[in-house]
């Protein structure tokens, strides 16, 4: 049980009498962390969650934003860590299953999936199999209802051996006169439940997701993982839209964590009603479940409808059609109050405020000590060097990956795996992006840079894609907000995060918070993860793909020296300590602006667009060349900036926003008036050849190797280490 001593005096001071058991049980879900967010609540609110493009912010299954005339765009992001830790393929399947309904309770169809991703390194056998099995967990259930998984990211780190993170995404298109919301907002509706049967997995899947991991969790903890069910998932998708389209539905919500208990508490209090529920009129997998068993299962593919009871034999006829049970359990009452009934006996009578609105908890925050110690970095081979970060686990190709996920299906998907972003097809004018970053070891040095740069990051990714940024989505995961250091951690993150978000006018729509990510004693790497939805013209579709010979290469943005924290240091050097590229706003904000200006403006002479980040620039270019069958050849003599940098600074800073363009030949003055007239810093380092790639520090050549030699560097680690 999560309730504190004082919840437990709160929870009977309402009441004017002790609880029985099943209300109990049905609180103690309600008042974690996982449903009540009564830590991170009071520090959620510095977040933006309004803007010119949002028709629906933060607390609803899903965040909806506008993208035609016609259509918007319904996306959520959720995490199933601790059920992945214990149980990786039943444990990301369902996470795909639950921001999949998530999705679906807001009358939208999912049209995209993304996944961001951490685990141990793949030398540790553990950390190697929940990778396997998490990424076939992920492809089975997408590829299975038919939702193309189109992006997301991946890191390897030490400390994610034993708590492995999983968040997803979804989103979907909903015409705007068709957006439904999770209430139940007219007194005398009644609950309709569709969809899988209740049984006893999942129970206490949310408090399990509210408590630091042992060792005995993968044994002890296995019933709380619930079971995924695409097969069915197929059938409530398809009758939830003929449900939409052919009745009058006044609401829709599915049961996620807390099941039956949150879903319909929820319901009801978004409406400004109560609820009045039949205990037996549930349809049940198991026999002889008892009623606390029944109101905290967290089966999956459960959907539940408010409806007219005129209604109810139309939605019968519907589900019985997609051979779906269900039931009619309950009704909505002018009553703020959670009444259940077994018979005729009344076995929970609760006002709505003890499910819905736990008390807030006052967490202290504290800065850890931070100890750098004294190392030399010696000098490197700037060859070698990059083909050890090419095949380093955090920067090799993730083809492997999202070589198992179906990314055609539905054929709207532009821009597949592999570039800055994903691109959606709407319709023959509109596209939207999507894509997910965040540098875990950066917000680990410092939580506010770290985050902040997250932001920035995944934000440059949708204009490096030629989009307009229109909304966030985020998953925070953190250890135990009961150590003053971790909630230090996360309320700087979410100031990090909520002066970029600020600065771009980019409001955060959706999210979740995922805390105690620890397992005795080992706390994983902070990690805000952060997704950013774009919408652009089709014919403003912009690569990382080198086109042409003799384009220019031009670096934007200016170089600092800032390499703790980066994969150079951490790769090569193996040290992780120092301060992480500094957020320079008002410089950062200037340069981003200038590549959606000149995407906008000088479309047709712009023929590639990359953003810099892991690795550093000489990265960055080699990536493009892997991605092309063209090559480069730059000297990085004179890149923008404003202090002195070292051979190594110019090739491996990871500083924010920094961006690769490459401009036909016979428009490089063009460009260059433009950066020089909007006093941005720029440098034209080089053209796209035919030939190796090679890169001169002034009059040496410093880098000279075949590309061939460049893609099997990048290609073929996943692929060796899961042979």
């Amino acid at each position: 049980m999560v309730l504190t001593d004082d919840e437990l005096k709160y929870i009977k001071e309402v009441l004017g009498r002790e609880p029985n058991e099943l209300e109990l049980g049905m609180m103690d879900v309600m008042f974690s962390e996982h449903c009540s967010y009564k830590s991170s609540r009071p520090i959620l609110k510095n977040f933006p969650t309004d803007g010119p493009d949002v028709i629906l912010g933060p607390g609803d299954d899903a965040g909806i934003v506008n993208l035609t005339e016609e259509y918007a765009l319904a996306i959520g992001m959720e995490s199933h860590n601790h059920p992945s830790a214990v149980e990786p393929y039943g444990g990301a399947g369902t996470g795909i299953g639950g921001i999949v309904r998530d999705i679906i309770s807001m009358g939208a169809k999912p049209v995209v999936l993304l996944d961001a991703l951490r685990f141990g390194h793949m030398s540790d056998q553990r950390s190697k199999y929940i990778f396997d099995y998490v990424v076939k967990g992920i492809s089975d259930y997408g590829n299975r209802i038919g939702v193309p998984t189109v992006g997301g990211e991946i890191e390897f780190d030490d400390n994610f051996q034993y708590n492995p993170m999983v968040n997803v995404v979804c989103a979907g298109l909903v015409k705007k006169d068709e957006i439904v919301y999770g209430s139940a907002p007219i007194v005398g509706d009644v609950y309709l439940l569709m969809g899988g049967t209740t049984g006893r997995d999942g129970i206490h899947g949310v408090t399990f997701a509210s408590e630091e991991l042992t060792s005995n969790s993968e044994i002890e903890d296995r019933p709380a993982v619930q079971v995924a069910d695409p097969f069915t998932k197929k059938r409530v998708m398809e009758a939830t839209y003929e449900l939409l389209e052919t009745l009058d539905i006044h609401g829709v919500k599915d049961l996620g964590g807390g099941g039956l208990t949150c879903c319909l508490s929820e319901m009801a209090d978004k409406g400004g009603n109560g609820s009045l529920i039949d205990l037996n009129k549930i349809p049940l997998r198991e026999e002889n479940m008892t009623p606390y068993e029944i109101m905290l299962s967290e089966s999956q593919e459960r959907m539940v409808f408010a409806i007219s009871p005129e209604d109810v034999e139309k939605a019968s006829q519907i589900c019985e059609k997609h051979d779906l049970s269900h039931a009619v359990i309950g009704e909505i009452i002018d009553k703020r109050e959670f009444i259940i009934k077994d018979g005729d006996k009344e076995i929970c009578h609760a006002p709505n405020i003890l499910f819905t609105d736990a008390p807030i908890i006052e967490r202290e925050a504290k800065e850890p000590e931070k100890i750098i110690k004294e190392v030399t970095i010696p000098e490197t081979n700037p060859e070698e060097a990059l083909l050890t970060l090419l095949a380093s686990e955090n920067i090799t190709s993730k083809k492997w990956v999202y070589s198992q996920y179906d990314h055609e299906v539905q054929l709207r998907t532009v821009v597949k795996p592999g570039d800055d972003a994903a691109v959606i097809k709407v319709d023959n004018d509109t596209s939207f992006t999507i894509g997910t970053d965040c540098n875990s070891t950066h917000v680990l040095l410092d939580p506010y840079q770290g985050a902040a740069a997250a932001v920035l990051e995944s934000i440059n990714n949708a204009i490096s894609m030629g989009a307009r940024p229109i909304a966030l989505v985020d998953c925070l995961n953190f250890g135990n907000p009961e150590k003053p250091e971790v909630f230090w951690q996360f309320k700087q993150a979410v100031t990090g995060m909520s002066d970029v978000a600020n600065k771009f006018n980019t409001a955060f729509i959706s999210g979740n918070v995922s805390f105690y990510n620890e397992t005795e004693g080992v706390t994983v790497n902070p990690s805000p993860i952060v997704g950013t939805v774009g919408v652009l013209d089709n014919k403003h579709i912009k690569t990382m793909t080198l086109k042409e010979e003799k384009d220019a290469v031009i670096l934007i943005g200016n170089t600092y020296p800032e390499l703790d924290g980066s994969q150079y240091y951490k790769e090569i050097h193996d040290v992780v300590q120092g301060y992480p590229p500094e957020i320079r706003l008002e410089e950062n904000y200037e340069v981003s602006m200038e590549i959606q200006k000149l995407i906008n403006e000088y479309n047709d002479e712009i023929t590639a667009v990359h953003d810099i980040s892991k690795g550093g620039l000489i990265t960055a270019l080699a990536l493009m060349t892997i991605k092309s069958d063209k090559s480069v050849t730059v000297n990085i003599s004179d890149i923008p900036s404003n202090v002195e940098l070292t051979q190594d600074e110019k090739l491996f800073s990871e500083s924010n926003s920094r961006f690769i363009i490459t401009v036909k030949q016979d428009k490089i003055n063009t460009i260059e008036e433009v950066l020089k007239e909007d006093n941005i810093a720029f440098s034209v380092i080089g053209e796209v050849t035919s030939g190796n790639f090679i890169i001169n520090n002034s009059s040496e050549e410093i880098v000279n190797i075949e590309v061939d030699k460049l893609v099997e560097a990048n290609t073929t680690t996943i692929e060796n280490q899961m042979a």
